[in-house]
């Protein structure tokens, strides 16, 4: 082989094979959609030299893949002892969205294998890299809190993506996110690889831009990524450098773009000939095949033979896999969006520390303090399940030092230090992405957003990564994580949108994520441990909204009263007092009316209902508790008691809460009567002025009085 080069022979033959195959899923992928048996032609042709990227890691690194490192991918299988035809047909069953496909079952065309440490990916825009450092990071805390990673604790992820995915926001989180904790000491093992092939679909990358916009505390490595033999040298010392010093770094590998970005793409109608030309003479399958020649390990004549026969075989093969089945009902395409396992989930809630942990945990038990508030509630149920469980982890902005804005984690450090209970820095897409990488890695994360409108700049965390990674990997991949968020309105005096956000409608249409929305103490405990239990035995991601004017209420009529506050239950009746996901909670026995709510509305309707009882008007109120899913059993149950129902939805009127009970009670044959009072289609202003746009009590009464009238 070439001088100077670790690359031997017998690889570079290995390699070029793996080369040849991925070109040939590329060609294939288009004679697959010419017949319109295909379904996928964004290809990684000019990118096979990420095999030596590959190569260059051991087959027990996870590895998070770009979609255009199908090289990567069937070296990946090789190493890992399987057949050539194995990885072949992965690719090829995706291509054909058949559901023997081993990952996502035909439900789309992504890399990825768990035997393999290939975590599935369907980003374009580099969302999987906030979740790449969390992988990272979540290797080395487990080996901290000698909890199982199912990853060696000497791996390292890998993560891939194109050259214009480096300018989008959460790139540049992930980089941010790794930079920022080397810096802090931390140890972070991951290796970011940006295939630079010049262009994103027809926009050009300006030259050398990757290695300017790189982060300067990251260390940098580049490559030619159509000179196998300088990938591979180069990756094996990238490689090498994270693993050795657990620190991040960085590989350029400077590559082409072959055949166009899909197969629908048409280059001429945005590059010149001689760009499209210039790029051909660069092609890396030729070059890896040149660098047989000229070391004496091939003859043209042999290459071009080879490239013949493994076209025809390749071609066959592809042609197989689009007569497997295909999904073919919704049931089959939704199977693994959600598995919910109610029994499991009851069994997992009773469970609790040790009492002598306990004991040490608390000092004085929870259940022995007397009346809690929400906050309160939310503290003490945080600690009892940290206590239960070491690989809960519980961190967001300020939330450890300081025990958050409001103090709902007020000693959790203390009691459990800062290997479980830390500060991150202020980017919600890294605190999301240090989550999804901890849930994936089996720790239970407890991220915190601080408050509700902050969530919307890392929405795609939850929505594109979180939601979709056991629908794409038929539950082989999972991220459990209960994401608490201060939320909702009516902080008096205080805030203005940002900090008094009632919209959560970006929330309610994220398939098979959970929303809990407690407003009571003993609903926020139980509903917590609930979420919880449900992360460790679904996999589930929940979202666990707090709402902040109710964090430190203490009276329901009267000052002084104690209305709001509630008793914690003793681990002994965590059982009975169990809250399943998508039941409600309801008040009273009136059967004039029924007011159906949530959150901060749950008292204010508590209030309005005694009004009118006083009136001669039968209430009862129903707290759904659960916004996705709906409790529609109880929903129904409690409407049909009264025939009337008033819906009191603190939300905008428009994609707010109360849209979709109005659905469910139509959609599930309620022909009572029903009416809605919501807060008003508006950002919530600084000041009193709130309460000209928000849902009022007052609200609730004038509905109500006028529904039964």
């Amino acid at each position: 082989m070439r001088s100077g080069t670790t690359l031997t022979g017998t690889r570079c033959r290995e390699l070029f094979e793996v080369q040849l195959a991925s070109r040939l899923l590329d060609v294939s992928a288009r004679l697959l959609r010419e017949r319109g048996e295909g379904f996928y032609t964004i290809g990684s042709a000019g990118h096979e030299g990420n095999a030596a990227v590959a190569a260059a890691l051991r087959v027990s690194d996870p590895a998070l893949l770009h979609y255009r490192s199908g090289a990567f991918y069937l070296t990946r299988s090789a190493q890992a002892g399987r057949l050539a035809e194995e990885g072949l047909r992965d690719v090829l069953l995706g291509l054909a969205a058949a559901a023997e496909e081993p990952i996502a079952g035909g439900r789309h065309k992504v890399f990825g294998h768990h035997d393999l440490a290939v975590i599935p990916q369907t980003s374009t825009v580099a969302s999987h890299l906030p979740r790449a450092v969390g992988v990272g990071f979540a290797i080395e805390r487990a080996k901290t809190l000698g909890v199982p990673s199912g990853w060696p604790q000497d791996a390292i992820a890998v993560c891939s993506f194109g050259d214009a995915s480096l300018n989008h926001a959460s790139a540049l989180s992930g980089f941010n996110t790794a930079a920022y904790s080397r810096v802090r000491g931390l140890q972070l093992p991951i290796l970011f690889v940006c295939e630079d092939n010049g262009l994103g679909i027809s926009v050009k990358t300006p030259p050398g831009w990757v290695e300017q916009a790189r982060h300067p505390l990251l260390e940098y490595f580049d490559a030619d990524g159509c000179d196998l033999a300088d990938v591979y040298d180069t990756a094996m010392r990238a490689a090498e450098h994270v693993r050795s010093t657990r620190s991040p770094a960085f590989l350029r590998m400077r590559t082409v773009r072959l055949m166009g970005h899909a197969g629908s793409d048409v280059e001429i109608a945005y590059r010149t000939r001689k760009e499209i030309a210039l790029d051909l003479e660069r092609d890396p399958l030729v070059a890896t095949a040149r660098l047989l020649v000229e070391g004496g390990l091939a003859v043209p004549d042999e290459l071009l033979a080879r490239y013949e026969a493994e076209r025809e075989h390749i071609v066959k093969l592809a042609m197989e896999c689009t007569r497997r089945p295909r999904l073919t009902t919704a049931e089959e395409v939704m199977a693994p969006l959600a598995p919910r396992d109610p029994e499991a989930v009851s069994a997992e809630v009773a469970r609790a520390a040790l009492g002598e942990v306990r004991d040490r945990t608390f000092g004085t038990l929870p259940e022995m303090e007397g009346r809690l508030t929400l906050a309160q509630a939310v503290n003490r149920t945080l600690a009892d399940m940290m206590a239960l469980d070491p690989g809960v982890m519980v961190f967001g902005e300020d939330v450890a030092r300081k025990g958050g804005v409001y103090g709902v984690t007020r000693g959790l450090l203390r009691k459990f230090g800062s290997e479980r209970v830390f500060d991150t820095l202020l980017d919600e897409q890294a605190i999301l992405g240090l989550a999804l990488g901890a849930g994936v890695a089996g720790l239970l994360p407890v991220p915190e957003v601080q408050y509700l409108a902050y969530l919307h700049n890392a929405l795609d965390q939850i929505r594109g990564e979180a939601a979709t990674l056991q629908f794409f990997s038929q539950g082989a991949y999972r991220n459990p994580m209960v994401l608490r968020v201060a939320a909702y309105a009516y902080q008096k005096g205080f805030g203005g949108h940002f900090h008094n956000d009632n919209s959560i409608a970006a929330l309610r249409d994220i398939p098979g994520v959970v929303i809990a929305s407690p407003a009571r103490p003993d609903d926020a405990a139980a509903m917590l441990r609930t979420c919880l239990a449900a992360a460790r035995a679904d996999g589930s991601v929940c979202v666990f909204l707090e709402p902040i004017a109710l964090y430190h209420t203490r009276d329901l009529f009267d000052e002084g009263d104690g209305g709001w506050l509630a008793s914690y239950a003793p681990p002994a009746r965590w059982g009975e007092t169990h809250v399943p996901v998508g039941r409600a909670r309801s008040y009273g026995d009136g059967r004039d009316l029924t007011i159906v709510t949530f959150g901060n509305g749950v008292r204010m309707s508590l209030r309005a209902a005694v009004k009118l009882t006083a009136e001669d008007k039968g209430c009862r109120v129903l707290d759904l508790r659960w916004l996705s899913p709906l409790p529609v059993e109880d929903l129904m149950q409690s409407a049909e008691l009264t025939g009337k129902v008033l819906i009191a939805d603190e939300t905008r009127r428009s994609g707010g809460v109360s849209e979709s009970v109005i659905a469910a009670l139509i959609d599930n044959g309620f022909t009572g009567k029903i009416a809605r009072v919501t807060s008003r289609d508006s950002f919530i202003p600084l000041g009193d002025a709130s309460g000209t746009v928000l849902l009022s009590e007052a609200d609730i009464e004038d509905a109500a009085r006028k529904l039964l009238a």
